[in-house]
């Protein structure tokens, strides 16, 4: 395979031309906005690529020169595996592509709506097989035999982040993400999964619908696909440009930065709703990558919650620290609502909903 090096990316959302992307000597990103999107259109990242004309230039870190929302497009962790193992089948180097070629690969297929042209294909369009067939080809990646059905699990795991082996599928009644076992993970994770995701929505967390496949694949209903229409997502990595790979954000910023981007009380009250739940359940696997926003009906909110089950973290620590603390107690929750000025009434309301419900779930 020969992948022509990438000059420039052109992106679009829902087939509206969004701007363009290039690369500067120092490898870091250029983007500039059509004027068309610049009158009709929205920022894709306000903090960081206000909707005015102009180029933009990106920080060398923490995303090797990429703007943060480009960046969520791109698969890390399982993604990442699989797309390089498939790259170097084909002979490629890979330390010839640059973020652009790597763009060029996600094309149309990522989550969220962006999109992005050229488009470097990594394989035909099968129809989907069963869920034993894919739990099997991913157990032979995990033992690091690559000589299975590698171009059709890079296919199918799209620009899904994390590390848990996962695949999208359509199905009768709608776009799901299926997830598999990973080396680490007990041998029932996809049932224990899928019962803090119930537990989640009984302590009043916006989730996905979820399922459990089989009575033993862990499920979620894609929501930034809803009738054929895409929505825009942008992580809280991407909003503030922190890093997911280490401990890089406190709740309290999470906090104000919901609020100063969707500008609703109540979408910063899900939040702490979110840190209450993680705290209590022990998920500590609370990185940056795994808190998004979604803009729909013309507003910035926070996403449907994601990957909520027991985790450990970095050495035992939550990743995203609790007023400072690794290893945080609930009133360090209430010392959150109240340096990101939250109404303490409020939270105090929300810990007692959420401790009630975790205690009996």
């Amino acid at each position: 395979m020969v992948m022509k090096p990438v000059a420039v990316i052109e992106v679009s959302l829902e087939g509206k031309r969004v701007g363009r992307i290039a690369l500067d000597p120092g490898r870091r990103a250029l983007f500039e906005y059509d004027p068309v999107w610049i009158r009709e259109g929205f920022s894709i990242s306000p903090f960081w690529l206000p909707l005015q004309s102009g180029v933009f230039t990106a920080r060398a870190e923490p995303f090797n020169g990429l703007f943060g929302v480009f960046n969520d497009s791109l698969p890390d962790g399982w993604g990442t595996l699989l797309t390089d193992r498939w790259l170097i089948r084909q002979g490629v180097r890979l330390a010839d592509l640059t973020v652009l070629d790597r763009l060029s690969l996600v094309g149309d297929r990522g989550m969220g709506a962006l999109c992005y042209a050229p488009f470097s294909p990594s394989g035909k369009e099968n129809p989907p097989f069963s869920l034993d067939f894919y739990s099997a080809e991913v157990e032979k990646v995990l033992r690091a035999d690559y000589s299975g059905a590698l171009e059709e699990l890079v296919r199918r795991a799209g620009s899904s982040g994390g590390a848990r082996p996962k695949v999208l599928l359509r199905r009768d009644d709608g776009e799901w993400l299926v997830k598999f076992r990973a080396s680490a993970d007990p041998p029932d994770v996809g049932p224990i999964e899928y019962h803090f995701s119930l537990l989640a929505k009984k302590c009043g967390i916006n989730m996905p619908e979820t399922r459990l496949f089989e009575g033993k694949y862990f499920g979620v209903r894609r929501f930034d696909r809803e009738q054929g229409q895409r929505f825009h997502l942008l992580s809280a990595a991407g909003l503030l440009h922190a890093s997911y790979r280490l401990p890089s954000l406190d709740y309290v910023s999470l906090m104000k930065a919901t609020f100063l981007l969707t500008r609703d009380i109540r979408e910063a009250g899900k939040m702490f709703r979110l840190m209450v739940f993680n705290l209590l359940i022990g998920n500590k696997d609370d990185h940056a990558k795994n808190f998004s926003f979604i803009y729909r009906d013309a507003h910035w909110q926070l996403s449907p919650a994601f990957d909520l089950l027991p985790s450990e973290g970095f050495n035992g620590n939550h990743t995203t620290t609790v007023n400072g603390k690794g290893r945080p107690a609930l009133q360090d929750c209430l010392d959150v609502a109240r340096l990101s000025s939250f109404p303490l009434n409020t939270a105090r309301m929300i810990i007692d909903e959420v401790g009630s419900v975790v205690q009996n779930g």
